[in-house]
């Protein structure tokens, strides 16, 4: 496993002190929320984007993953939801990110899976992936897992496992890791308070199973990313951060070992 986190986490820090929190808290990589907020969006210029990757790589650090924020199963026409991820997908190929976040937005698989196939040519030209994440309308790994079997295209297409949210919605990691196996790309480690109350805290400090959770992946031999999604952007209140920091990595660390290829 690799080492990332999320600038969800840094609420009004800009690019450079967030390339600074992660590379000095020994992270190996960067997770950039698009939002014009954060200075990182799909309306950046050519030497924006320049400037954005040559930032980030010059302390040795690697864009792990662009989060964005298309909802590719939301209900409406499919043309404006393309173009938003195409726009994005582009964006990811000038910045060296391997894939992009994607939310559900809806329930219906059948139009989330239209509209990866008609970014799936474009994405294999760059060289770039649509990551689903476990969230919202398809919070389980049953769901995400079901959309990508539709759409069936295993080379532009993955899932990113929050580990919060299936298991707030009643699936087991177990069962999880199992419906997504052939398709787990990323993961997202937080721990919140409870199932019902999904305020951050420290890591070990809540109820998510994190231990589960880490030890179905290092028995599977996951060897991906792991990115720290810090919702302090969401619930300013919490702790900086760069005080969760050396938690995640030291559960990185610990079940990081692989016993068995994945996939």
């Amino acid at each position: 496993m690799r080492i990332a986190v999320s600038t969800l986490g840094m609420p009004g820090d800009g690019l450079d002190r967030a390339i600074e929190i992660a590379a000095g808290h020994g992270c190996q990589g960067l997770e950039l929320r698009l939002h014009p907020d954060t200075g990182v969006h799909a309306g950046l210029g050519a030497q924006e984007r320049r400037s954005v990757r040559e930032r980030v790589e010059q302390t040795g650090l690697e864009i792990s993953a662009l989060a964005g924020y298309v909802g590719i199963c939301q209900p409406g026409p499919d043309e404006p939801v393309v173009e938003a991820l195409l726009a994005d997908l582009r964006l990811a190929a000038d910045l060296g990110a391997a894939g992009v976040r994607v939310f559900p937005r809806g329930g219906d698989a059948g139009v989330g899976a239209r509209r990866l196939k008609a970014v799936s040519g474009p994405a294999a030209d760059l060289g770039r992936r649509v990551l689903v994440e476990t969230h919202d309308s398809m919070a389980t790994g049953a769901a995400v897992a079901a959309l990508l079997t539709e759409a069936g295209l295993p080379g532009t297409t993955g899932a990113i496992w929050d580990l919060l949210h299936p298991w707030r919605h009643g699936e087991s990691p177990a069962a999880t890791l199992a419906a997504l196996g052939p398709w787990l790309t990323y993961v997202q480690v937080k721990d919140a308070v409870s199932a019902d109350d999904s305020t951050p805290v420290p890591m070990g400090e809540g109820s998510v199973p994190l231990e589960e959770a880490g030890a179905l992946l290092r028995a599977a031999g996951f060897d991906g990313w792991v990115s720290l999604e810090w919702e302090r952007t969401w619930y300013p209140q919490v702790a900086p951060v760069e005080e969760i920091l050396p938690g995640a990595t030291a559960w990185v660390r610990r079940f990081g070992a692989q016993a068995s290829p994945l996939r």
